[in-house]
C-alpha cells in the first residue's frame, strides 16, 4: 500500500500528461504531493524526511516549470532527486556513525561492514546513472517518450535493481536459530 501511495502523484502526472499536457500534469503533480502529505499527517501516517525533500523539489521544479512555461525544469526533477539520494548515501558513509543504508537494513539484521560498503556503492552508482540517463532520455527524445520513460523506464529500472539488490542481500541474511524442542532426537 505504502509503495502504490508514493506513486500515486507519479500516476496522476502521466494520467493529467496524456489528457491534457506537462504544464497541467506538473500541476496536478503539485496539488497531489501536497494533498498526499496532507493526507499522511492527518491519518498520522509518519512522513519521512524524503518525502519532504521530494515535495520541495516538485514544489520548486514545478513552479519554475510553469512560470517560464519551460518543461526542462520538471524533467530535471528525476536527476536532482536521484543526485540527492547519491550525495546523502556517501556522506552518511562517509561521515555519519551509522550510515542511512546501515540504518535502513538494521531493521533486518546485521550485515558485514563490507556488504554495506558494495550496497551503498551500488546504489550511488546507479542513482548517478539513472539520473544521467534520464537527462539524455529527456534531451534526446521527445516529451511524451521522457514522460513514458518517466514513468515505466525508470520506475522499471529501479524495481529490477531493488531486486538484484534483495538476492544479493539474501547470501548475507541472518540465520535464524533453530527452536529447542526439547526432544532427543529419539522417536
Amino acid at each position: 500500500m505504502k509503495l502504490l501511495n508514493d506513486f500515486l502523484p507519479l500516476v496522476l502526472f502521466f494520467i493529467f500528461y496524456q489528457l491534457y499536457d506537462i504544464y497541467v500534469a506538473t500541476q496536478v503533480l503539485m496539488l497531489a504531493m501536497v494533498l498526499q502529505l496532507a493526507v499522511m499527517k492527518l491519518l498520522g501516517h509518519p512522513i519521512e524526511k524524503m518525502h519532504w525533500i521530494i515535495l520541495a523539489l516538485v514544489l520548486a521544479f514545478g513552479a519554475l516549470t510553469l512560470g517560464l512555461h519551460d518543461p526542462q525544469f520538471i524533467m530535471w526533477k528525476p536527476t536532482i532527486v536521484n543526485w540527492l539520494f547519491a550525495a546523502a548515501l556517501l556522506f552518511s558513509e562517509w561521515f555519519l556513525e551509522r550510515g542511512f543504508l546501515r540504518r535502513m537494513l538494521s531493521v533486518v539484521g546485521e550485515f558485514p561492514d563490507a556488504v554495506i560498503a558494495r550496497l551503498n556503492w551500488a546504489w550511488v552508482i546507479f542513482l548517478t546513472l539513472e539520473g544521467f540517463l534520464n537527462l539524455y532520455v529527456a534531451y534526446s527524445f521527445s516529451e511524451a517518450i521522457w514522460v513514458n520513460f518517466k514513468l515505466f523506464g525508470l520506475t522499471l529500472l529501479s524495481v529490477l535493481f531493488m531486486l538484484a539488490q534483495g538476492f544479493y542481500i539474501a547470501r548475507y541474511m541472518p540465520q535464524e536459530t533453530e527452536v529447542e524442542t526439547g526432544r532427543s532426537g529419539e522417536d
